[in-house]
């Protein structure tokens, strides 16, 4: 096997032996480059004669701290490429803890690209497409897996963010506000952060299916929102682009989910900044979202929020 590197890449011979082994990556020469990005996985760029693919690697334990199923993620990333907004998946090799991906040629979103307005119609036309999907294998709610972190952290001795638990009464309330007007699940993403979506100039694609399952399509809604900064104008443009018509119920509804979302993934910062052998301030993330999730859950206009949910479109 002749590999070559890629500018600026270091791999080591841990990675090259794990490419040897898988047969779309392996018996001919190569050029393999690191991608940054990835919190849980290490991403390269591996270049063949056969082709441009992506490897995705993820480590030996740690994924069902963070309720990771890869077996769910190759699935859904099959069905989402089928659907025609995720990348080829081009081979799945478990036991050597790899998932294959055709490279997207595009350039990859920052926080601007997703808040430009030119953007939003676009992000909710790819949005759509996934949501509209043969329905994946799994479920994501976050109000099942936030219990799951928290049961994860306390049970490990893990720090979380002091006052956390005083919020608890208002994710609750949120919880059962969205589950009396919750309309169903479709294919959700649920980790659209900017770096998910590649635009090749005529359409948005969304990569990076690890916490992929069936979800309100608010809460993808919102999501994005909280992770890719769009303030309350661009989050409601978002929702209106997305269901053709202003709805001044599923806007409440997207921007509810912010906190909710932020809430959960406290907890996913907790466990990372505990469990991740990665150089990475995950404390510091966590932290920022929880002091979103605080600021919302303690604001003035909270219970007007829980209303307008109510109240719907």
């Amino acid at each position: 096997m002749s590999s070559e590197l890629g500018a600026g890449a270091v791999v080591d011979a841990e990675v090259a032996a794990i490419l040897d082994q898988v047969p779309s990556l392996a018996g001919g020469p190569r050029v393999i480059a690191e991608l940054p990005g990835g919190l849980t996985n290490r991403n390269y760029k591996v270049t063949t004669p056969d082709g441009v693919f992506v490897a995705r690697i993820w480590a030996e334990s740690g994924g069902d701290l963070l309720a990771i199923d890869r077996d769910h993620e190759y699935r859904n990333s099959v069905i989402a490429a089928e659907a025609g907004v995720g990348a080829p998946v081009i081979e799945y090799r478990p036991e050597h803890r790899v998932l294959v991906m055709g490279f997207l040629e595009g350039r990859t979103f920052g926080n601007a690209d997703v808040q430009d307005a030119a953007n939003i119609p676009r992000v909710a036309s790819a949005v759509r497409r996934l949501h509209a999907a043969p329905r994946f294998v799994s479920d994501f709610d976050m109000f099942e897996i936030q219990p799951r972190y928290y049961r994860a952290a306390r049970s490990g001795g893990m720090a979380v963010p002091a006052g956390y638990e005083d919020l608890a009464p208002a994710f609750e309330a949120a919880g059962a506000v969205l589950a009396a007007s919750s309309e169903g699940t479709v294919p959700c993403n649920n980790d659209l952060l900017a770096a998910n979506f590649i635009d090749d100039g005529e359409r948005i694609a969304l990569i990076d299916y690890e916490y992929s399952g069936n979800n309100d399509p608010c809460f993808e809604l919102g999501n994005i929102a909280g992770e890719c900064g769009l303030d309350a104008e661009a989050l409601e443009g978002l929702v209106t682009a997305y269901y053709g018509s202003r709805r001044a119920g599923r806007a409440a509804r997207a921007h509810l989910f912010i906190p909710v979302s932020q809430y959960g993934w406290t907890l996913w910062g907790a466990i990372q900044h505990a469990t991740s052998p990665l150089d990475f301030d995950f404390w510091a993330w966590g932290m920022e979202r929880f002091e979103a999730a605080a600021a919302a859950f303690t604001s003035r206009g909270f219970a007007r929020l829980l209303d307008e949910v109510q109240e719907g479109d």
